[in-house]
């Protein structure tokens, strides 16, 4: 997974102490703007070169504000970006919007399927690095499952990652959330598992949660505060009070009692 990341930082050139701020992104087809204040002798301003992917621009940088136009350079949406801009000592630039660098959600679904117990997607128009965050119909609700980061550069692009079923009908899903908050959500994919719903040994317990074979659960207490979750045959609760407490395993929601 890729974030956009800004950094500032000092060397040394000979006698003279300057500065650099480095941002590593992808590009969305925006250039980015930076202020651009004098130099401290009072000659010149602050910036001196600017860097795209270790090649110098031919930005007009001698301005107190300027656009670095990455256009010029024909970078395909969602290709790694390198921007170095250097400047002089005594002043600090600044860049007015690095997040224009900052992957999207923006992948287009084209085939979802759920084969020997993994969901297989295809994707493209992805657009930088993020993550596919799986997710399960469960308990009424999406429940994540897993994650794969996504490549995030040009072309068709092919993921799996195995899922766990429960019994009846199983519906998968896959999203991703970029900077803004924003979500895309592939279409929902179905399959039924005819198996034998899971069972549990008893409603009233003091050490053990017993399941009849393994299954995803949860467990909360009486505010609604999740207290265990994971994958097994039998969960430990020796350690929680006495009273009710909520249980979600396999395709079930119930109520049990820590005795």
């Amino acid at each position: 997974m890729k974030f956009l990341w800004l950094f500032i930082f000092c060397f040394f050139t000979g006698s003279l102490f300057a500065g650099e701020i480095e941002i590593d992104g992808t590009y969305q087809g925006e250039n980015l703007y930076v202020q651009n204040p004098y130099a401290e002798s009072g000659v010149g301003f602050c910036v001196f070169e600017v860097m795209v992917n270790g090649t110098t621009t031919t930005d007009e940088i001698n301005s107190n504000s300027f656009e670095i136009d990455l256009s010029v350079f024909r970078f395909a949406i969602g290709e790694p970006v390198n921007v170095l801009i250097k400047y002089k000592e005594g002043c600090q630039p600044a860049v007015i919007n690095p997040e224009v660098l900052a992957p999207r959600a923006s992948f287009k679904t084209l085939d979802i399927a759920v084969k020997d117990d993994q969901l297989i997607w295809k994707t493209n128009h992805e657009a930088g690095s993020l993550p596919f965050i799986v997710e399960q119909y469960r308990w009424n609700k999406w429940v994540q499952v897993g994650a794969v980061d996504g490549k995030g550069v040009p072309g068709t692009h092919q993921y799996r990652m195995p899922v766990r079923m429960h019994s009846g009908e199983n519906r998968f899903r896959v999203r991703q959330t970029d900077h803004n908050n924003k979500r895309q959500l592939s279409p929902e994919v179905a399959v039924e598992r005819n198996k034998p719903e899971v069972s549990l040994a008893s409603m009233k317990v003091e050490d053990s949660l017993v399941f009849s074979e393994p299954t995803l659960y949860e467990i909360y207490d009486i505010y609604g505060r999740i207290v265990f979750k994971g994958y097994d045959d039998s969960v430990s609760v020796k350690g929680l009070d006495r009273g009710e407490y909520y249980l979600n395993f396999d395709n079930q929601m119930s109520v049990f009692l820590k005795q």
